[in-house]
């Protein structure tokens, strides 16, 4: 971007004119995300099946001078609804620039206790949802010229949850990192970028009840180097960066956000 891009709070709009599309926006990273986008100048357009949250944060937005428009009663799992809901966003915005796939849900269990129907359910929300999320957007981010996908994996992708019940998780989160790398590929020629971040045990609303057991709560820690929980600002802003032109470099990668867990 250029140097007259506006400034407000005298810090850089990073992403003025820009067009973001987050899911999972009622809650937790999608909210921090929504929130942090929009004071940097990004038009945000938001996804979440809790309405509620959805009409939270869209006041979040507004209070830090934004706006968000999007669906907060989005089923991300059926395809021909997400396309729509991208298609009415880029009619809207006049195209899409960032698509942010934060949105998920897991049930745990391992090879002799996880149900079809739980490994279908999730394979829908964290595998799933993304890639129609993605398809949805890929000919309005080449029609623009560019853009960039990120993407959000998880440490569980990469290494075993040690617990023997993340079977599904893990198994989604390895597909969306390497879904990302192919993504990376069939977007260069068109200037689109794919970046995925992974993050370790980080503690929002949707996972507090699992961190809430002390004894879980310490296994999860003792393994890392920074000894506390990750919080979503924590991720947010790694992929406020991914997504700024100062990371046009950057593509096809996993950033790992852990606290040191998965380097020792």
């Amino acid at each position: 971007m250029s140097s007259s891009v506006p400034e407000t709070n005298g810090s850089m709009q990073r992403f003025a004119g820009k067009v973001v599309v987050i899911t999972g926006a009622g809650g937790g990273q999608g909210q921090v995300a929504a929130v942090r986008f929009a004071e940097e100048g990004a038009v945000v357009v938001g996804a979440d099946i809790k309405a509620e949250g959805f009409r939270e944060t869209q006041a979040m937005v507004a209070a830090a001078g934004g706006t968000m428009t999007g669906s907060g009663t989005l089923d991300l799992t059926q395809s021909a609804d997400v396309t729509a809901w991208i298609d009415e966003a880029a009619r809207e915005h006049g195209g899409i620039d960032i698509v942010y796939n934060n949105a998920g849900a897991f049930r745990l269990g391992g090879a002799a206790t996880l149900s079809p129907e739980d490994w279908l359910w999730t394979i829908d929300r964290e595998l799933n949802q993304v890639f129609y999320v993605t398809r949805a957007a890929w000919p309005h981010l080449v029609a623009r010229g560019g853009g960039v996908i990120v993407n959000i994996g998880s440490t569980a992708g990469i290494v075993s949850l040690n617990t023997g019940i993340g079977l599904a998780h893990g198994a989604a989160k390895g597909a969306v990192i390497s879904m990302t790398q192919d993504l990376a590929n069939e977007g260069g020629p068109h200037n689109i970028r794919a970046v995925c971040i992974s993050p370790g045990s980080v503690e929002s609303p949707s996972t507090a009840h699992f961190f809430a057991d002390p004894v879980t709560r310490k296994s999860m820690l003792n393994p890392q180097i920074i000894k506390r929980l990750g919080t979503p600002a924590d991720i947010v802003e790694a992929a406020l960066y991914v997504a700024s032109d100062s990371a046009g470099f950057l593509t096809g990668s996993n950033i790992v956000i852990d606290g040191g867990y998965t380097s020792l």
